[in-house]
């Protein structure tokens, strides 16, 4: 049976994400890089497979494109049951959703690299700037989420139970992110300790952004 080509960047964390769950689902595939700084993303080529001309993209045998991390992740899920990215129990599971959400819907569209380079380009932002732009709208989100957390801190080795799931791929790959902007990682002890617990899983660590084969 032909692999699912996943069409990726080593430090893309929406990538990440996908290459944690992929993981985790014991599920095989052929890498493709784009680099996103030299602008592959948008060659003519990849375009044809996702019209956005952003990573990651997941190419099925069937030739179906699977687009959006979050949408491919879920989609995983739903066709391979187990293990489960979400809990059963509804309310656990709409929990569950809600942090995942507060990172790759009020952090990453905010700060991933197209608003990162528009800061740079249209608005002279400098380096410093635009790191101060990152970490300040890590904290807005990390704050609540590092609160939330900790309610359930004496009860959960993962965000909401004894195995990983969607809210954990979005923690490890944002907390991954956040290193490169010098974030204070030792104001979220919490969200630190989830993030180790991750990192001891193999499925984690063949998906982190030095273990790629496009890693600079």
């Amino acid at each position: 049976m032909t692999a699912p080509i996943l069409h990726s960047y080593f430090r893309s964390s929406t990538s990440y994400r996908l290459r944690i769950a992929l993981n985790l689902k014991g599920i095989e595939t052929d890498y493709q890089s784009h680099h996103l700084k030299l602008g592959e993303q948008h060659s003519d080529v990849y375009l044809r497979i996702n019209r956005q001309g952003l990573v990651p993209s997941l190419e099925l045998a069937n030739g179906t494109v699977l687009t959006q991390s979050m949408a491919i992740i879920e989609y995983l899920d739903e066709t391979i049951p187990e293990p489960s990215l979400l809990p059963k129990d509804p309310e656990t599971r709409a929990k569950a959703r809600a942090m995942a959400q507060m990172i790759a819907c009020e952090i990453h569209p905010v700060n991933n690299l197209r608003v990162l380079e528009y800061l740079r380009s249209e608005f002279g932002a400098g380096d410093s700037q635009v790191a101060s732009w990152f970490r300040h709208w890590v904290d807005t989100t990390f704050v609540p989420l590092e609160q939330m957390l900790a309610e359930h801190e004496t009860a959960h080795r993962f965000c909401l139970g004894e195995t990983p799931g969607l809210a954990d791929i979005c923690l490890v790959a944002q907390v991954a992110n956040n290193a490169r902007f010098d974030v204070d990682m030792s104001a979220y002890p919490v969200i630190s300790r989830i993030n180790a617990a991750c990192m001891e899983l193999d499925a984690f660590k063949k998906a982190a952004p030095a273990a790629q084969p496009d890693a600079e």
